[in-house]
């Protein structure tokens, strides 16, 4: 009896120190240990309300959404710099397509999911197929839509339509049984479109990467690219359909933060590129490809968001404070990723 204890001690233990779970592991302490102090801190003031806890996935939930197709990316090896350009520009379509041209935005939508699958597309084939490194093939993507949301237009457009105004006001209020009858939750919290978007998106990725023959080659190609072609493993459709399907992701970010502000902008979530790969990283993806889960993500989502959340309870920080500390939690990270990487190279030799 005591032998099967110590047997399912050391698996467990294995489990934990797996260098492919410890970055998971890691984000989720990590925020817990900032939580646990904005609980101790702030918690008088209301941080610990499910009201602030929603608020941040509503106020990141478009990062979010593109950091479920950025991760499936990161793990392959490669890298998307274009995809807040094709949010912003799925943004201008549904804008200019429905304020100025009066067209149904569900049809800019659909418009906007044929160019940005497409150009997705066009840059995974671009990369495997002529070679082309990730950072430039997807820059070149990034200025590419950038340039077209400046065409169609250099000033903020208005989205004004009963579709749009439907979308953004929905809402599903957390109700509690009050004297026999069900009333909505003080203070009010309540979940929208953008956030059930953003679970359902990161269930779909999760299905994909553990569920699917493609997830298992996703894995093959970050781990090892030239293996994974020996063992006849479809690498450059993988790699191409994985581009796409990030480009998917960047649509649907595009309309949930069309959704957000209700306006389109040419110059909207400039940098936010860098705010998707942040997402990833601090939820455990390794840079150099093969190791990364959707429930990292999830939890590097929400590690971002408590940071700006704690400068806003404390209210005397300037918002600057929250980029230095993403940054700083960003740093931490690669460092954490390269101790790993040394380790499981140690290991291996």
């Amino acid at each position: 009896m005591s032998e099967n204890k110590t047997v399912r001690k050391q698996g467990l233990i294995r489990r934990l120190t797996n260098p492919k779970y410890i970055m998971v592991f890691a984000t989720i302490a990590i925020f817990l240990i900032i939580y646990a102090f904005g609980a101790i801190v702030y918690g008088e003031k209301g941080f610990t309300t499910l009201r602030t806890f929603v608020n941040m996935f509503i106020d990141n939930a478009y990062y979010g959404i593109s950091a479920v197709g950025m991760t499936m990316v990161l793990i392959t090896g490669g890298i998307d710099l274009s995809v807040a350009s094709i949010a912003s520009l799925t943004g201008m379509f549904i804008a200019y397509g429905s304020t100025i041209l009066g067209i149904h935005p569900l049809l800019c939508i659909l418009f906007s999911l044929v160019v940005g699958v497409g150009l997705g597309l066009l840059q995974g084939a671009t990369i495997h197929y002529l070679n082309v490194p990730p950072f430039i093939a997807t820059l070149t993507g990034n200025f590419l839509a950038r340039g077209v949301c400046s065409l169609i237009s250099r000033e903020s457009i208005d989205i004004s339509h009963p579709m749009i105004d439907a979308l953004a006001k929905w809402k599903i209020y957390f109700m509690r049984p009050e004297n026999g009858e069900w009333v909505k939750i003080k203070p009010i919290a309540f979940i929208n479109f953008n956030l059930i978007l953003f679970i359902v998106m990161i269930i779909i990725g999760t299905i994909i990467l553990q569920k699917t023959r493609f997830g298992r080659n996703i894995y093959a190609i970050g781990g090892n690219e030239q293996s994974a072609k020996l063992m006849g493993l479809p690498v450059g459709r993988t790699k191409v359909l994985v581009y796409g399907f990030n480009g998917l992701c960047s649509v649907l970010a595009g309309v949930a933060y069309a959704l957000y502000v209700k306006s389109g902008w040419n110059l909207s979530l400039q940098g936010g590129e860098l705010e998707v790969i942040t997402c990833a990283v601090i939820g455990g993806t390794l840079l150099t490809g093969g190791v990364g889960y959707m429930i990292g993500t999830l939890f590097g989502v929400l590690l971002k968001s408590v940071i700006p959340a704690l400068i806003t309870f404390n209210g005397n920080l300037l918002s600057w404070w929250g980029k230095i500390a993403t940054g700083l939690l960003l740093l931490l990270f690669i460092c954490i990723q390269r101790a790993v990487v040394s380790y499981t190279g140690r290991k291996k030799a």
